[in-house]
This record gives structure tokens, C-alpha cells and sequence, in this order.
């Protein structure tokens, strides 16, 4: 049993904080009580803002000695429950710890706190000819955030996800000991990979307080096509056909009609073309627009060869800004749309997308409920949502578990995995078990005692 907070572990924190820093009870705002999805919901007992390595080490050291969880919170932008404190106790907020400490540009890194918001890194590193390629759809997200669930994005097909871009790591045990992981170096075969273990652990096995990332020289130029199709099979098919040609687009993109013109009622603004059933957007970096079009020219023929109806090409900012910011903002549209929804991140070999998407849409006719999906075809990563609309509560969890059970199946048949990018935290570990071996399984548990015996940091979660 996990021991209560008391007025004396409120007088520590005040100690090592500072009191304007620490709220209990009534004085914690209802945005920590859950994440971005809201599926989750439970107030910590006292919430703490930390601005150093140090704070954290003593909260943790603290809180291992007297048994208490502890759950590590950035923006809280997440969709998975992994940041709510499902048992109370210490809600870390590692927000305010957002300094950039260092940019080296002989070894081509930056180092920062886990409170720096991804949005923030991009536009720092870009102002200086340098380039931070993970791109995930929340810009607001912290590194933190993005580390801890190894954050992918849309320019994951050519570039890679979060974890391909860390180098290093300060990390605070569940014991309050402090390690450093990783470093500047570019190879690493000196022991376990316990920085990569690190990378995707969700906040159960330490608590990132510094990262040094890997950054990249910016490439000159960018275009997007935008590809109208008749329907989303006959675009999604296309895509391995694109990969197999060699031109490999920084991005790959797949969204149907309903979609796009939920975004442009979202936004209040026009997308470029909302005739077509299905599209793919498309986008080619490099570092001349010379090079570019040799690329994107190649793969304009072959998605033509495929049933595209033509191919809109976008070579210009305010082009490509109205085209990715409705992007942007699909997972809001489809939110604003509904009461209430819940998130199928699943991820199937890539030749399998369109064989998942057919299904979806069997599906909610099957089920009669409203399913939407948008996401990454060139990597495979599908976003699908059930929509509550009007339903009362009995009838939604209801309908929400038999389209999860039925898609989170159809995953397995097609040998995907539960999560691409967003990953399990509270909400999908029934999901998680389900598709993974006993053994499997036991290893993940080993893993976590290894770090964390008495289960208090981020407990509950991922098992």
C-alpha cells in the first residue's frame, strides 16, 4: 500500500520547492487531473513544480524512503492516461524546467531540460541552419514528453523517430540517484543501451531532467504534393510503390474528405482542393529545387500510373502552411466534432495499411458507430477514432470496447503492434498484454522492478 500525503510531506516539498510552488487539494487546476484525451481522470494529492536535476533528486529520494508515487508530468498533451496520477501522491511538473542549455555546432547537438517544448527547439535550431527532424503533430508537446513516449511524426518515413535523435540523457532512479546515459559521442557500444530503454518507457523508469539531441543541417527547400484519389485504398496502395522507387518523401500523409472538411470548418479556412475522396500529401526536402524536382517529378508519374485523378504541387510557404496546418489540426477538428472519443494509434506493416483502413470502415457500419482516421502511410502508423456523438455512457463503453477489441484484433492479424507513437500508459495496457507473449511480458516486468522494486514512479502503467 502506497502511504497517504500528510502535512508533514507537504511541509518537505515547501522545503525543497518553495511554497508558491506547491498546491494540494482544491488549489491543483483540473488540467492535471488528465491529458490531452481526457479518458483518464484523477487529481494527485499534491502537485509539485521543480526547476532543477536536484529538486527532483530529493522529491524522489523522499518519496522512495516513505513509499509514496510519484507521477512525472509535462504538458500533459498525451492521449493514453500516462501522465494522470492514478494512485494521487507527487505530481512532478517538469514544465518550468524549460531551459536550453547548450547548442554545439562542432558536434552538431543541443542540450536541454525536459521541459522545452518541441515547437520551441524547432524554431530555435532553424533560426541558426540547423534542423530537429522528429514531428509530431502536437507542437506544444515537451522533449520530455516526446522522449518518454519516442515520439514519431510525419517526417518519421525518411528521417526516424525520437529515438534515433537522443544522445544522451541526465536521469533521475526512483531512488533519487542521479545518472548520465549516452553522450555526445556519435557510436556507443559500451554495456546495455540503457539510454534507449530509457526512450519510450513512458515515466516508469526514471524521470529525464536533461537531454542532448542530435540535430542535423536544414535542408534549403521543401515541397508538398497533395495527390486526390477516388478512394483511400487505391492512394494507400500506392505508397510502397513510392517507396520502392528510391524517391523517399520526408512525408507521407493519407486523409479522406470528411476529414479535411472537418479541418477547414475547424479552422475556418479553405484547403486547397476538398473534391476527392482519399488523398496523399506528400513532401520533398533538400537542399535545391533542382534536386527536389527530380524526386518529386518521379513520384508524380508514378501515382498518376496509379489511379491518381492529377497532382498539386505546392512550392510555396503560404501554400504549404494552409496544406500542413490543416494537417495540424485533424486530431482537433475530429474532436470538436464529436462529445466524446477515443484513439486507436496502432501501427501494421505498411503494405497493410490499406487492408486495416477497409476494415475500419466495414467496421463502423458493423458497429453503427462513427470511426475517423488520418495518419503516417509511409510508416504504417494509423490514428483511428471512435466517436461517441449522442450516445449515453452505457452504450459508449459498450460500443468503445467492441471497436477497440475488433481493430486492436485486426492489428494482430496483420502482425502490427498497439501503439505507433503515443504509447500504452494507463488507458491501452489491456491492449498491450493481449498482443504480446507471457514471456514478453515478464521481461517488461523484470525490467521495471530492476529500475523501480517498490513500483512508485508513474506506477500502473504500461502493465
Amino acid at each position: 500500500m502506497y502511504k497517504k500525503i500528510d502535512n508533514d510531506d507537504i511541509r518537505f516539498l515547501i522545503d525543497t520547492c518553495g511554497e508558491e510552488e506547491v498546491f494540494a487539494g482544491e488549489d491543483i487546476s483540473e488540467d492535471f487531473s488528465h491529458d490531452e484525451l481526457g479518458g483518464v481522470e484523477k487529481y494527485p494529492e499534491v502537485l509539485v513544480n521543480v526547476y532543477n536535476t536536484e529538486q527532483v533528486s530529493k522529491i524522489m529520494k523522499y518519496a522512495y524512503k516513505n513509499n509514496i508515487p510519484v507521477t512525472p508530468r509535462g504538458q500533459g498533451t498525451g492521449l493514453v492516461g500516462a501522465s494522470v496520477a492514478i494512485h494521487g501522491g507527487i505530481m512532478i511538473n517538469l514544465s518550468k524546467m524549460n531551459k536550453i542549455l547548450e547548442l554545439d555546432e562542432e558536434n552538431l547537438t543541443l542540450t536541454v531540460e525536459p521541459g522545452v517544448l518541441l515547437m520551441t527547439i524547432g524554431q530555435y535550431v532553424q533560426e541558426r541552419d540547423l534542423f530537429y527532424p522528429p514531428d509530431p503533430g502536437e507542437k506544444s508537446a515537451t522533449i520530455g514528453g516526446n522522449i518518454n513516449t519516442n515520439a514519431g511524426g510525419m517526417r518519421a518515413v525518411k528521417y526516424g523517430v525520437t529515438r534515433d535523435y537522443v544522445r544522451g540523457l541526465e536521469v533521475v532512479l526512483p531512488n533519487g540517484d542521479i545518472v548520465n546515459i549516452g553522450g555526445k559521442v556519435v557510436k556507443n557500444s559500451s554495456g546495455y543501451s540503457i539510454k534507449d530503454l530509457i526512450v519510450g518507457s513512458e515515466g516508469t523508469l526514471g524521470i529525464v531532467t536533461k537531454a542532448i539531441l542530435k540535430l542535423l543541417p536544414l535542408p534549403k527547400k521543401d515541397i508538398s504534393l497533395l495527390i486526390p484519389f477516388k478512394d483511400l485504398p487505391t492512394a494507400i496502395e500506392t505508397v510502397p510503390k513510392i517507396i520502392k522507387s528510391k524517391s523517399i518523401p520526408t512525408a507521407i500523409e493519407f486523409m479522406e474528405r470528411d476529414v479535411i472538411l472537418a479541418a477547414e470548418e475547424f479552422l475556418g479556412k479553405s484547403f486547397p482542393d476538398n473534391t476527392s475522396d482519399a488523398y496523399l500529401l506528400l513532401k520533398f526536402d533538400g537542399n535545391s529545387k533542382e534536386d527536389i524536382e527530380k524526386e518529386y517529378e518521379k513520384v508524380a508519374h508514378l501515382c498518376l500510373e496509379n489511379g491518381a485523378y492529377d497532382v498539386f504541387i505546392s512550392d510555396t510557404q503560404e501554400r504549404n502552411e494552409s496544406i500542413w496546418s490543416a494537417r495540424g489540426a485533424f486530431l482537433e477538428a475530429i474532436k470538436a466534432s464529436t462529445t466524446e472519443m477515443d484513439e486507436c494509434d496502432v501501427v501494421v506493416p505498411r503494405d497493410k495499411v490499406a487492408d486495416f483502413i477497409r476494415y475500419t470502415h466495414d467496421l463502423q457500419k458493423e458497429l453503427n458507430v462513427r470511426i475517423k482516421s488520418f495518419g503516417h502511410a509511409g510508416d504504417g502508423n494509423l490514428h483511428v477514432y471512435t466517436l461517441r456523438d449522442d450516445m449515453d455512457d452505457e452504450t459508449w463503453k459498450l460500443k468503445l470496447k467492441e471497436s477497440f477489441d475488433c481493430m486492436y484484433e485486426k492489428s494482430r492479424e496483420l502482425r502490427g503492434q498497439v501503439s505507433g507513437e503515443h504509447g500504452i500508459g494507463y488507458a491501452k495496457k489491456e491492449y498491450l498484454h493481449e498482443s504480446q507473449s507471457e514471456p514478453y511480458m515478464d521481461l517488461i516486468k523484470s525490467i521495471k522492478t530492476a529500475f523501480d522494486h517498490k513500483s512508485i514512479l508513474n506506477p500502473s502503467k504500461i502493465y
